[in-house]
């Protein structure tokens, strides 16, 4: 085994849109793991809209990524060698390890069964379908009969989403950029409706799709869609905020939605929230997800570029609207 590895290293802090050259590619030692510890090879990375705010300075849920620290992000790897009890070679293991080829984890990761799917168990298997999941019942608290639309819909966290909607017994109209991400939504994904905002005029098509308006939006975009799905609420209407992708990469803040006076006149909730809230209780999400993937009831892709020395330009994908369903660089 070589005796050096690389890491990507936040160079600086980016202003506007992320660029490749915010980051630096490093050779360091392989680090020796100490009792308690295991030493790990990451095979897969997985990246999030989120990591935008991951590099600012700005407050946020999670500390900043430290400049000339090693790019946080969470990852699938291998156990390389094991001084932690319940660990051995060979065994995969997924946690934010980060953006290296090999990585000291002290017990803070999970294990893959034998026979998952290294991609599944990094996307609809972990963050993003609990996240989903949570975000969906939780805060939008769905009822059979009713009307969700998810934004962002054809990404790893939307498109699962829209999914457990429909089996909720929901009517799911998802809205997505371009031919290919709405085909798949309907054909495989079983939406109901989808919504190019590419090409379509996002207020008629909300106001045709939803003439008794919207029960629940699960917001991953931000924006001029979440102020036209406010302006379509119905009545106690709950609106989820995952995201706001939109926005991550502006120099100034966006302006507040024009429409956010209808929360009031229809009586409904905006809430946001973030998954570390819901960690603890991640089992009991990943129990379900579980029995509908293998059921056949939920539908999942993953977007996988490779080469490690690709890390930055994977990340710029989300950004551009070029992955479709979970971004993922196999190393």
């Amino acid at each position: 085994m070589s005796q050096t590895h690389r890491q990507w290293l936040l160079k600086r802090r980016p202003v506007g849109m992320v660029q490749e050259s915010d980051f630096e590619l490093v050779t360091t030692p392989i680090p020796e793991p100490a009792d308690g510890q295991l030493l790990i090879r990451n095979r897969m990375l997985a990246f999030e809209p989120a990591m935008r705010g991951w590099i600012d300075d700005k407050p946020n849920y999670l500390p900043p990524v430290p400049i000339g620290g090693v790019m946080r992000g969470t990852s699938v790897g291998e156990v390389v060698e094991s001084k932690l009890e319940g660990f051995a070679p060979g065994d995969l293991v997924t946690g934010m390890l980060g953006w290296q080829e090999y990585a000291i984890a002290d017990g803070a990761v999970r294990p893959i069964p034998s026979g998952v799917d290294p991609a599944l168990a990094i996307s609809t298997l972990g963050l993003t379908g609990v996240t989903a999941y949570y975000g969906l019942l939780e805060i939008g608290q769905p009822a059979a009969g009713e009307t969700v639309v998810v934004s962002g819909a054809a990404g790893a966290t939307g498109s699962v989403v829209g999914q457990i909607a429909k089996l909720k017994g929901c009517r799911v109209i998802g809205i997505a950029g371009g031919e290919e991400k709405c085909a798949w939504l309907t054909d495989e994904a079983h939406f109901d409706a989808v919504i190019d905002y590419k090409h379509d005029d996002i207020d008629e098509r909300l106001e045709s799709l939803c003439p008794d308006g919207i029960d629940v939006f699960f917001d991953n975009v931000g924006g001029t869609i979440l102020n036209s799905a406010l302006g379509r609420l119905a009545l106690g209407a709950r609106v989820v905020i995952c995201g706001s992708i939109s926005g991550y990469n502006a120099v100034e803040k966006p302006a507040g939605p024009a429409n956010y006076y209808n929360l009031v006149q229809k009586r409904a909730r905006m809430e946001g929230f973030v998954i570390i809230d819901y960690l603890p209780r991640a089992a009991e999400a990943v129990a379900d997800l579980v029995e509908w993937v293998a059921a056949g009831k939920i539908a999942w892709k993953a977007d996988i570029q490779k080469g490690f020395e690709n890390a930055p330009a994977t990340l710029l994908r989300l950004y551009t609207g070029s992955n479709h369903g979970k971004q993922l660089l196999e190393i």
